[in-house]
């Protein structure tokens, strides 16, 4: 149930009105298909190194042909990783020198290549942008959440949103509890009325530290190389910093909360949350986000949702939902080292491809998990302003975290770490 485990895992374990025809590529309109799909990756990390088997993995008429990420080294040990699969899955990977992408305008020359499926796994600061030039492209998506990491991306990942449903395009997010059986089954009984109704819901992201630092051939001695500015160095250890992560309750406990508001139908309409730094050192290393926070958020018809998350070593762990019904409780604690009968990471890009190519229901998820992203954003928002935040406060904020000059060499400190009473909500 650790996502940000096994997402990471796979780096050490892998070697050995007539909208819906405006499509770039005429047979990819739904119920049409094509013999083989061409895919791209933007964010050559873990996280995208392994939807790149994943997909491969679930989907034999499907190609890797290209690549896009800020750093070329990064993009390196991406094509080490995949070119090291097992040879059905590797001879699908065929990204020549001319389609690896590299730069901070990597993703613009990935979506005007001749590809099917844009596939988004850049830091989250990142999403927004990506996901509209894929939109403007016309190509079917698979977005890794979560869908940014404040409400002005947010907005205008709603817009693109909006579009891409239009345009019928097919979007798969990375919330792939949406396609794991365990749920699907739980959220017919919850639909069928077998638990009665909802009237309160636990959201549980109670784990580890994520700390990128620990990476010793990038930070050798745990600190920051000398030659790197300010937005290189935040870039390279992204857990660590508000404006690219998000903090984990948006970057991490998204999967738990975005439960709750799928099964529950919509978002809360209102939250007060506390939370800080226990152990995280004041030091440049550890960034300036939150290791725990918890929240009340409370739903139109007043339901409340209790979410918790932490990141601290050596301690009890519980990454969990629980759904309280009148008439019946639903826990998914019970899958705790439960083994799964198929891989969600793999269902996931199946569901996608059939989508697709009309062989399964429709799907478009951007908007549902942009909502659930902008929950846990207001979640945050609340912790570190000590404020009750809206619904509507959150959806017409003025935040927006992104850097206005990219370039490796940018001066961009981080904002101190958030102190309740001292910190503006805006």
């Amino acid at each position: 149930m650790n996502d940000s485990t096994s997402r990471r895992s796979f780096l050490a374990s892998s070697i050995g009105g007539a909208a819906a025809f405006q499509i770039i590529r005429p047979e990819l309109v739904r119920g049409q298909g094509a013999p083989v799909l061409k895919a791209g990756l933007i964010g050559c990390g873990g996280r995208g190194t392994q939807a790149l088997e994943n997909i491969l993995t679930g989907c034999d008429n499907v190609e890797i042909v290209a690549m896009a990420d800020i750093f070329e080294d990064r993009m390196e040990t991406s094509l080490r990783l995949t070119q090291a699969l097992k040879p059905e899955l590797s001879r699908r990977f065929k990204v020549d020198p001319e389609h690896r992408f590299v730069g901070f305008d990597a993703y613009k020359k990935l979506v005007a290549s001749d590809i099917d499926i844009v596939m988004l796994a850049a830091n989250p600061a990142y999403r927004p942008m990506h996901f509209e030039a894929a939109v403007e492209a016309k190509k079917h998506i698979f977005c890794e959440k979560p869908m940014g990491t404040d409400a002005t991306g947010i907005r205008r990942f709603m817009a693109a949103a909006k579009k891409s449903q239009e345009l019928k395009l097919t979007v798969k997010s990375g919330a792939q509890r949406r396609s794991q059986t365990w749920y699907l089954d739980q959220y017919k009984r919850v639909k069928n009325g077998e638990i009665g109704d909802i009237v309160h819901m636990n959201a549980n992201w109670v784990g580890t530290p994520v700390l990128n630092f620990n990476n010793t051939k990038l930070f050798p001695n745990k600190k920051r190389d000398p030659k790197w500015g300010d937005l290189e160095w935040q870039q390279r250890n992204w857990y660590s910093f508000l404006w690219i992560c998000g903090d984990q309750i948006v970057e991490q406990h998204l999967h738990n909360i975005d439960v709750c508001n799928w099964f529950k139908g919509g978002h809360p309409v209102e939250v007060v949350a506390s939370g800080g730094a226990a152990w995280r050192p004041r030091e440049e290393e550890y960034g300036n986000i939150y290791d725990h926070c918890s929240a009340d958020f409370v739903y139109a018809d007043g339901t409340h949702m209790s979410s918790y998350c932490r990141q601290y070593n050596g301690s009890a762990q519980n990454v969990s939902e629980r759904i309280v019904g009148t008439k019946g409780v639903i826990d998914s604690s019970e899958l705790r080292g439960a083994k799964l009968p198929f891989d969600p990471y793999v269902q996931e890009h199946m569901d996608m491809v059939n989508s697709i190519l009309g062989k399964g229901p429709y799907i478009n998820e951007a908007q549902a998990v942009a909502e659930s992203t902008l929950t846990c954003i207001m979640g945050r928002e609340a912790a570190y302003s000590g404020q009750k935040i809206t619904w509507e406060m959150i959806v017409n904020s003025k935040q927006d975290l992104m850097p206005k000059n990219f370039d490796y060499k940018a001066v961009f400190p981080p904002t101190p770490l958030p102190v309740p009473g001292v910190y503006k909500f805006v």
